[in-house]
């Protein structure tokens, strides 16, 4: 039982530093939308960014999935309807975390094609994903 409560801890650490960056970085790139190209804010966004995305976003969707399988594992819902839905949205959820990366890419050679309209309507796909997960 211990173990258990261990891998749900790391777990819910994981899910909450994955949920914060999916919903913060498309948030940046609605204010990098409206920077001057190669200006001093353009700049520093890009660093910002690449951070968010190298240094927590990418480490917690990994932990969030060692830990979510490792719990899944121990409590053998594999089968369970509920978990083969969640399974499928987190599949999603993941899908998106690679768009926000291509999006970024695009950001950091100066190649952005998409308008802060398009990513203040992205900003909210996380956020109902994460309710219908829960």
């Amino acid at each position: 039982m211990t173990v258990i409560l261990w891998v749900k801890a790391f777990h819910i650490i994981s899910v909450i530093s994955w949920m914060a960056a999916l919903l913060y970085l498309p948030r940046l790139l609605v204010y990098h939308c409206g920077a001057s190209v190669g200006s001093e804010l353009s700049e520093t966004l890009k660093v910002m960014e690449r951070r968010l995305l190298k240094v927590i976003m990418t480490p917690a969707m990994i932990a969030t999935w060692i830990f979510g399988l490792w719990l899944a594992f121990l409590l053998g819902v594999w089968g369970e309807p509920w978990f083969i839905a969640k399974f499928l949205l987190i599949l999603v959820l993941s899908g998106y975390h690679g768009a926000v990366s291509k999006w970024v890419r695009g950001f950091a050679t100066d190649d952005n094609q998409k308008s802060q309209k398009f990513f203040r309507i992205a900003n909210e796909g996380p956020a109902v994903l994460m309710i219908i997960i829960v």
